[in-house]
């Protein structure tokens, strides 16, 4: 039964037609903009200081950043690299300032906000080499943004969420840099969507199982019926030992929650410390919903976490070598 505040929010929540990919760009950029004008954030801001810069790759492609910085933080903080949700095809750095606002200001941490590549102009695997990339560009220059190369989270919500653990897996594979946590929001994971809650939820608020095949369309190149890497899809992973300690939220009405609770089980039994959440009554991206005392408890339970994780000693945070 969906959760009573959340009832109002379920009818009024937008529906896209992801087949489109392009055309839903256009309708949520108009709404980003009215948001702008109406100072939506503007409470939020106060105290979080704003810097967008380039990465690039060695050849030359480029990727924007925004980086979040509470003007009262000192040096050697730790740091968030996030990756917004989207389908993997819609979403910049505007799509979840609201997030990197609040996580910035609740955990007194610097947020490295990746603005990857969409699809379905950039199909797998640039949107993770581009997460990748950010995680190595925010290790690398950590004394120049003033964070702690040690104290380094991963974390996205639902797509974001899947590059996420894939930034993590690729870490742990390359010997890339230490991730002391991840933290994945509602995260896409699983190309296969054969789970029950996927075959279930068909036409569900803020996310439905047939945008599911939209987005996973959209992203995967043609030829996905010979074998999906788990970079693309971390469902497909053999072996999650290793990882960092991982939070991991499902929503009860969410479409994806069965590969995520899942995934979460996997991580356990792998020996990796992990805090599976499912909020029942909830549908996918409820948290962004700010009347909601279920939205706040979601978000206040991710500050919680990534504060908990930054003044402790690191577990299984370690790449293999």
């Amino acid at each position: 039964m969906l959760d009573q505040e959340l009832v109002l929010a379920a009818s009024v929540q937008p529906r896209y037609d992801f087949s489109d990919p392009v055309k839903v760009r256009q309708q949520i950029a108009r709404l980003s903009a009215a948001l702008k004008a109406q100072g939506y954030w503007r409470v939020a801001e106060q105290g979080i200081g704003c810097e967008d810069v380039s990465v690039a790759h060695p050849d030359g492609t480029a990727f924007a950043v925004r980086i979040y910085r509470p003007i009262t933080l000192g040096r050697a903080a730790p740091a968030i690299v996030f990756f917004h949700g989207g389908g993997f095809m819609v979403g910049d750095l505007d799509f979840e300032h609201w997030r990197c606002l609040k996580w910035a200001a609740g955990t007194s941490s610097v947020v490295v906000s990746c603005d990857y590549r969409l699809s379905p102009e950039h199909r797998y695997p640039a949107a993770v080499e581009d997460c990748y990339a950010c995680l190595l560009w925010a290790a690398d220059r950590a004394s120049d943004i003033g964070i702690d190369a040690g104290r380094i989270a991963v974390a996205g919500s639902s797509c974001g969420g899947g590059l996420a653990a894939a930034t993590a897996l690729r870490a742990r594979d390359e010997g890339g840099p230490p991730i002391l946590c991840q933290t994945l929001i509602y995260p896409v994971l699983d190309d296969q969507m054969q789970t029950a809650s996927m075959l279930a939820f068909v036409d569900t608020p803020g996310w439905d199982s047939r945008s599911s095949v939209h987005m996973w369309n959209h992203y995967l190149p043609e030829a996905r019926i010979a074998g999906v890497p788990p970079y693309a899809a971390p469902a497909r992973a053999s072996d999650l030992s290793g990882l960092p300690r991982t939070y991991l939220m499902t929503a009860e009405m969410d479409p994806l929650r069965d590969e995520g609770l899942a995934y979460g089980v996997r991580l356990l039994q792998a020996g990796v410390p992990t805090d599976i959440h499912n909020f029942a009554g909830a549908f996918h991206a409820f948290d962004a919903i700010a009347s909601s005392s279920l939205a706040r408890r979601a978000l206040d339970e991710q500050i919680s976490f990534f504060q908990r994780a930054f003044h402790r000693e690191p577990a299984n945070s370690q790449p293999r070598g």
